[in-house]
């Protein structure tokens, strides 16, 4: 009886009784090791966690500008975890939130995100199952993909043209690094007029304010497009006044986003129960990890706003958040990027994002399912990036 209900339990695990009873998880991390792979206009930042049993976990923590800073936040954990077993991912989450005392911002959680990913990688590869189905089991057949694209009408016909439903672009946007408020208003405006021209109804455009707008470019520029009816606005201000949020949602009708600056679940908390936004977009590699982005979309959910979480980065961060969206109800779109060049292809071993008519197949590979090639990482180094200094008129500091 107890063979037949273990054999029933793997069946629904995806794997075999054999194979449980061939690994058991009695696992000890050993060591962390981190890359730094620059990647162009940014770098990233990848994990990589040994164990005594050869198992190795993958997960991802850039964080624009703070790059190296992050690399060496994931070893300060080292010391925490080693010797640990790393299928208690919960356990080891909270040591490395509570027990340092001094805990948030950027830095700390990025290095705590990466390390919790891997941790993931490590559980699905010794059950020999994807990590959502550790996760509660798929919400959806497929998950639907909005791409990141240039402002322009034609770069938005071509993501259409490529079979997607969605994408983005950053608007309003500086010129040579100087933000003249009312005419990049009136400009992004007029461009999300061409592009709504060029896409038809039938195509979603969503746009990226990127919390450079001041309190009136932010009214007026959402007002301004409502008739263009985007997706959402995301970022339309900066997050350390929720007032300003809530003022601009009394003000206009365009769905709001935001959330790829803030932190673990606390961080969502306001802005959920204040009904400030419709859709939260925490990010996997900087909100804490794929758990904590699986328990911010549950409480989303509770107050009936979707998910969409925020995904500039790899391929890492990317099957990441994947593996949340098919098993959450109310993740309805997923960012990602289209740049191919064939480094980054060849970055990863075991690439399997298959993206047909704007959505991407459920990931199919034991735990993360992406393997880091480091031969190709070490031939792009970190090098710094200088993202620019964007300035009003009068030469004072604007939000970047």
């Amino acid at each position: 009886m107890n063979v037949r209900r273990r054999d029933f339990i793997a069946g629904l695990l995806g794997t075999s009784a054999l194979a449980s009873q061939a690994r058991p998880l009695n696992l000890k991390i050993q060591n962390f090791k981190t890359f730094v792979v620059n990647a162009g206009s940014v770098n990233w930042v990848f994990c990589k966690i040994y164990t005594d049993q050869g198992l190795v976990g993958l997960g991802e923590g850039s964080v624009t500008s703070k790059e190296a800073t992050v690399a060496q936040a994931i070893m300060d954990n080292e010391r925490l975890l080693a010797g640990k077993n790393p299928a208690d991912i919960e356990y080891l989450w909270q040591s490395m939130f509570r027990n340092p005392r001094w805990r948030g911002g950027p830095i700390l959680n990025s290095a705590i995100s990466a390390i919790e990913i891997a941790l993931w990688d490590i559980l699905g590869q010794a059950l020999e199952v994807p990590i959502y189905k550790l996760l509660g089991g798929a919400a959806r057949e497929r998950i639907r993909m909005y791409l990141d694209v240039a402002g322009t009408p034609e770069a938005f016909l071509h993501a259409k043209e490529a079979g997607y439903t969605a994408a983005k672009s950053a608007l309003p946007s500086a010129e040579h690094d100087l933000m003249r408020p009312n005419h990049a208003v009136q400009a992004a405006i007029r461009t999300v007029e061409s592009i709504r021209k060029a896409v038809g109804d039938d195509f979603d455009i969503c746009i990226d304010a990127h919390g450079r707008l001041t309190t009136p470019m932010a009214v007026d520029f959402c007002t301004g497009i409502e008739e263009f009816h985007p997706f959402f606005v995301e970022e339309p201000t900066q997050l350390e006044d929720l007032g300003e949020l809530a003022l601009l949602r009394q003000k206009t009708k365009v769905p709001l986003a935001t959330g790829e600056r803030l932190f673990t679940k606390y961080g969502f908390a306001d802005i959920c129960s204040r009904h400030l936004v419709d859709y939260v977009q925490p990010d996997v590699c900087h909100a804490g990890g794929i758990l904590e982005l699986k328990k911010i979309g549950a409480f989303a959910e509770t107050y009936r706003i979707a998910m969409a979480p925020h995904n500039p980065q790899s391929q890492v961060s990317t099957l990441a958040s994947l593996h949340v969206d098919a098993t959450t109800p109310n993740s309805v779109i997923q960012e990602s990027t289209a740049n191919q060049e064939q480094w980054r292809i060849d970055l990863f071993d075991g690439n399997v994002i298959t993206v047909k008519d704007g959505y991407a197949d459920l990931p199919s590979k034991p735990g993360l399912g992406v393997k880091l090639n480091e031969s190709v990482a070490a031939k792009h180094p970190y090098k710094p990036i200088d993202r620019g200094h964007y300035r009003f008129g009068d030469g004072s500091i604007a939000d970047h």
